[in-house]
């Protein structure tokens, strides 16, 4: 009896994200053996030929080898704004091979993982067009500005090429606003200055927020040549609404990027943060949400905002 397509469909997922995982681990394991990859580039795209990797998979049992994990999304525009997220403590090196799996096919913006992921996710994405993107002084933001910078410095060096940091909220609500330009700056600082620049997108935590926090906030993060300010860590009492996205995004024009996360879970939720004014958007349900047509929505109320310096949408 033949299997059904959905059978097959996550059979080649499962297939697929365990090769990845064992191609991670012989990739690391080759730097001590001496093994080297060759690279082909043109026409903006460049090609490696790791011809011992193709051996050990022969050696595993595949009598044929393919190339790619290509797929066509629902709705690819939408998908170049979403940072696929997986950011629970309990993580394990097969869900995010399964993440970095999903971003590949889908064609996400990034892949959002927690420091201790990032080589992994790195190693999985490699030659592809999705970023790695990780997170610092997540999730209070109660770190000092040089931890913080430490912390963006080590994931840069492990491959991430874009940095989500919790500003200091403390220090924002006590009006500390020297303080909270000094943790950004510190974190700016060393990611502008990563080769090639990493984007820095600084979460605000609009949720324990006033309104004039807020602005405050974004306002900061402008002055300190942040690349995004964000709405939410998702761990904390809400996540993204329309009404902070267009505050948000009213306050830093149209030159920076606007991040929308926390609690996006269909289509219609992101489709309302996008007319309100976010540029990306950070959700653990991105394939449910391509994989729903856009509804009929009326002309949005705002400019829409110019690609920040680095951005990709």
């Amino acid at each position: 009896m033949a299997a059904d397509p959905q059978t097959v469909e996550r059979l080649v997922e499962l297939v697929t994200r365990q090769v990845l995982l064992a191609l991670a681990e012989d990739e690391r394991k080759a730097v001590g053996l001496g093994v080297e990859c060759t690279e082909e580039c043109g026409a903006g795209h460049c090609i490696r030929h790791c011809g011992s990797k193709i051996e050990l998979i022969v050696q595993a049992g595949a009598d044929r080898i393919a190339a790619g994990l290509g797929a066509t999304p629902a709705q690819p525009e939408m998908a170049g704004m979403i940072d696929h997220t997986l950011l629970k403590p309990e993580a394990t090196a097969d869900q995010i091979a399964q993440l970095c799996y999903e971003a590949r096919k889908y064609g996400f913006a990034a892949v959002c993982v927690n420091p201790t992921h990032v080589a992994l996710a790195a190693q999985l994405l490699r030659g592809s067009a999705v970023a790695v993107c990780t997170v610092v002084g997540f999730p209070l933001g109660a770190t000092p500005p040089e931890v913080k910078a430490y912390e963006a410095q080590l994931a840069l060096d492990q491959g991430a090429t874009e940095i989500d940091m919790v500003i200091n909220i403390g220090a924002l609500k006590s009006k500390d606003y020297e303080m909270v330009a000094r943790d950004i700056r510190a974190v700016v600082r060393v990611s502008h200055a990563h080769t090639p620049p990493a984007l820095v997108k600084v979460i605000i935590e609009a949720a324990l927020l006033a309104d004039e926090e807020k602005i405050a906030a974004c306002l900061l993060s402008k002055e300190s040549d942040a690349d995004y300010v964000k709405t939410s860590t998702g761990f904390a009492s809400g996540g993204a609404t329309v009404a902070d996205v267009a505050l948000m995004r009213r306050t830093v024009g149209p030159e920076m990027g606007v991040k929308a996360a926390g609690g996006i879970r269909t289509r219609e939720d992101a489709d309302a943060l996008v007319q309100a004014g976010a540029t990306r958007i950070g959700a653990s349900a991105g394939i449910k949400i391509v994989q729903t047509a856009p509804a009929a929505v009326a002309p949005a109320a705002v400019a829409a905002p110019a690609a920040p310096r680095g951005g990709s949408y």
